[in-house]
């Protein structure tokens, strides 16, 4: 099977953006559950969650923060992209049945080593931001990274 590479430094422009969707169901909270051994009743036992501040079970921080991995590795800079750093804060709660978007967005060009800050945000389906931060990434070279 044949891939085609990422867009490379050169290619890339700032203010570019790529983005991924996704509804976040409680199956999908049950499974980053298993996957990453977090059982906080927070997110897998609803009677427990019904007694906190969110009311109901809510997704790991870490789910929410995964979505931007499409984006990044798919999309913009795309295949042969490597992430270098990555950070995120978390703004408000995200619950089974939101739908979830992940935009990057090309901030900063860095040429001494060909590297690139990108500006990230994940929204709800209702506009609102659930969380944000900011990556830097090594764009593939021509030929593969």
């Amino acid at each position: 099977m044949r891939y085609e590479i990422g867009k490379t430094y050169e290619q890339l422009r700032v203010g570019e953006k790529a983005s991924f969707s996704k509804t976040i169901s409680q199956a999908d909270i049950s499974l980053f559950a298993g996957i990453c051994g977090d059982f906080n009743p927070v997110h897998v036992n609803q009677n427990y969650a019904a007694q906190t501040r969110f009311k109901r079970c809510i997704a790991h921080g870490p789910l929410t923060q995964s979505l931007m991995a499409p984006v990044l590795g798919t999309r913009l800079p795309g295949l042969g992209s490597i992430a270098l750093e990555f950070f995120c804060r978390y703004t408000a709660p995200v619950y089974p049945g939101d739908t979830i978007t992940a935009t990057a967005e090309v901030a900063e060009k860095l040429p001494p080593k060909k590297r690139v800050r990108m500006t990230l945000t994940w929204e709800n389906q209702h506009g609102e931001r659930v969380a944000e931060g900011y990556c830097l990434m090594m764009p593939p070279r021509d030929g593969g990274a």
